[in-house]
């Protein structure tokens, strides 16, 4: 019994000596081949075969495109021009369809370091002088920031105003519009008085822009 048991163990162990004696390519069968040999893509490479084919991909989304839930896009141009004419543009959004606890958190987050959380241009950056901005942003609490249309507003957060870069990166139409609605908010938190008051001044700064 030990005899046949030994030819045994020494045939097998022959076997895996000479299966070892050669580099084996083949991994055998795979279970998810899809997975094992997926194929692969090269992102850049494959855009220099498209322009070498006479295609000119950039990889942008086509002129015009709208983000999913995002609102119809700003179309007055950078320029004195459009500038001019923002006076004229009112926030499209309801009041009552804006959440103002939310647009606080965004004029916080994206605003407040500047303009201050009290909107009084005090933020961190500038301190009273103390920060490293050398120049104060803009206090909207003041009477001319008060005069100033919403729609310049949402302008100049959109293509940048002065030592101010744009927003439009950070902050998609709609928030950026949430944020003007906040800061009005605060500018005529006075109630009726004081949303007459914003009217009129829109009114005048419109027909002097004009």
């Amino acid at each position: 019994m030990n005899k046949f048991f030994n030819i045994a163990i020494t045939v097998v162990l022959a076997s895996g000596l000479i299966s070892c004696d050669k580099t084996r390519r083949n991994p055998g069968r795979a279970y998810m081949p899809d997975m094992a040999y997926s194929r692969a893509v090269e992102t850049y490479a494959a855009t220099d075969n498209l322009k070498n084919k006479g295609i000119h991909y950039t990889g942008l989304p086509v002129a015009g495109t709208i983000a999913r839930e995002d609102m119809m896009p700003y179309t007055l141009k950078n320029d004195s021009a459009g500038y001019l004419q923002s006076a004229t543009i009112t926030n499209p959004l309801a009041a009552g369809a804006i959440d103002m606890k939310n647009a606080e958190r965004l004029y916080l987050v994206n605003c407040g370091i500047c303009h201050g959380p009290k909107l009084d241009g005090l933020g961190p950056l500038f301190g009273g002088g103390s920060g490293p901005f050398t120049a104060a942003p803009k206090n909207f609490m003041a009477d001319d920031m008060k005069k100033l249309p919403e729609g310049t507003m949402f302008h100049s957060v959109t293509y940048g105003k002065n030592a101010m870069g744009s927003y439009a990166s950070q902050l998609n139409t709609r928030q950026r519009w949430e944020v003007i609605a906040y800061i009005r908010s605060k500018q005529f938190a006075g109630g009726v008085a004081d949303t007459a008051t914003k009217a009129a001044a829109d009114t005048a700064a419109v027909a002097k822009t004009n």
